[in-house]
């Protein structure tokens, strides 16, 4: 059960999402029945049928920041980072930001980089892993350039061979939900909903609540351990409402359904809660490793989308539904064509 090579499984090539669906809410909808061992083949905009009075959607509202930038070295050599701290940035001129780099050579401490919009960076420390800190200077911010010039950080295995999707992507990789910046990558399981399926559900009884984690690249960091639960993730930071917070426990003394939208709010959540089995406001840091023989406290059913072999956030599910049956749904899902990734369909868990 904890052996690495539980988690992967044979996916096609021609299965990786490379666009949205041409409507968020168009994406299908594979839902799994942890009761019954049952699957279901159905859309995202037939969620409704699936969820009553007094559930309780709980979303990630954190904003994805268009992080990547494209520039070049003191030698002429071209560079490209992202941006990795973007949250409690005192947006001045001159900051330090931890970024990931890109380039055929690793410039040297001290040496300065160029960019747009007449901002240079200048090589302050180089970490391991590609990681780099970078002191930029200049008129604007470097937050204003992110802003007007900056692209999305998709993730690898969606391929943009020219900047002819960029538009489309600053719309379609950021949830309807976004509101605070601060995100490496987004929450994906929240790309398919719309403003007109939000209110369907409202009309039938179902409750939204925000919550904020902020998605960091450690995330998504493959897995180098032959037992699962020696692996290590990063720190994400996360901030809970009291009014969240008091919807969750409310919602679970009244029998409700809490729903998770996406691993980063299960997250979240199961890290925020108390002995007795309420949640707490706040706000907190979480490196939650979530493996088969977790304790769920909070959460009851899950929206997620379809992940990575060998991933944490597959651990995460195959913990919530069952390895077993995960297995048996992901390779349902890869006969029956769906597509699989940030861009892809969904799972409904209940």
């Amino acid at each position: 059960m904890f052996d690495i090579k539980n988690y992967d499984y044979k996916l096609p090539p021609g299965l990786i999402a490379q666009i949205p669906a041409d409507k968020r809410d168009s994406s299908r909808l594979l839902v799994l029945d942890r009761q019954r061992i049952s699957m279901t083949d159905s859309h995202f905009f037939d969620l409704p049928r699936y969820l009553t009075a007094g559930d309780l959607l709980v979303v990630n509202n954190t904003r994805v920041v268009p992080a990547r930038l494209f520039g070049r070295k003191e030698s002429g050599g071209k560079v490209e980072i992202l941006v990795l701290e973007h949250h409690g940035s005192n947006g001045d001129a001159s900051a330090t930001r931890l970024c990931m780099l890109k380039s055929s050579r690793r410039p040297t401490k001290g040496s300065l980089l160029f960019f747009e919009g007449d901002i240079s960076g200048r090589v302050r420390e180089i970490l391991e892993n590609g990681l780099i800190r970078i002191e930029f200077s200049g008129h604007r911010t470097v937050d204003s350039l992110l802003d007007e010039k900056g692209r999305m950080p998709l993730p690898p295995y969606i391929r943009r061979e020219n900047n002819n999707y960029s538009q489309l992507d600053r719309e379609r990789y950021q949830t309807v939900f976004s509101r605070i910046n601060g995100a490496v990558a987004a929450p994906t399981a929240g790309l398919h909903f719309t403003a007109t399926l939000i209110e369907r559900l409202k009309q039938s009884g179902v409750l939204f609540r925000p919550l904020t984690l902020h998605v960091g690249y450690g995330t998504f960091g493959p897995v180098r351990t032959m037992d699962i639960r020696e692996h290590i993730l990063g720190e994400e930071s996360y901030s809970i409402s009291k009014k969240t917070a008091e919807a969750i426990n409310r919602t679970k003394k009244n029998g409700g359904r809490v729903i998770a939208v996406g691993t980063t709010v299960v997250r979240a959540l199961e890290s925020a809660v108390s002995p007795d089995g309420s949640i707490r406001q706040g706000d907190g840091k979480t490196s939650l490793l979530v493996t088969p023989g977790f304790a769920f406290k909070v959460i009851d059913a899950l929206i997620t989308n379809f992940h990575l072999p060998k991933s944490s956030l597959l651990f995460l599910v195959s913990a919530f539904a069952g390895l077993e049956f995960i297995k048996k749904a992901y390779c349902a899902a890869v006969n029956r064509e769906y597509r699989f990734y940030s861009y892809g369909d969904a799972m409904l868990i209940v």
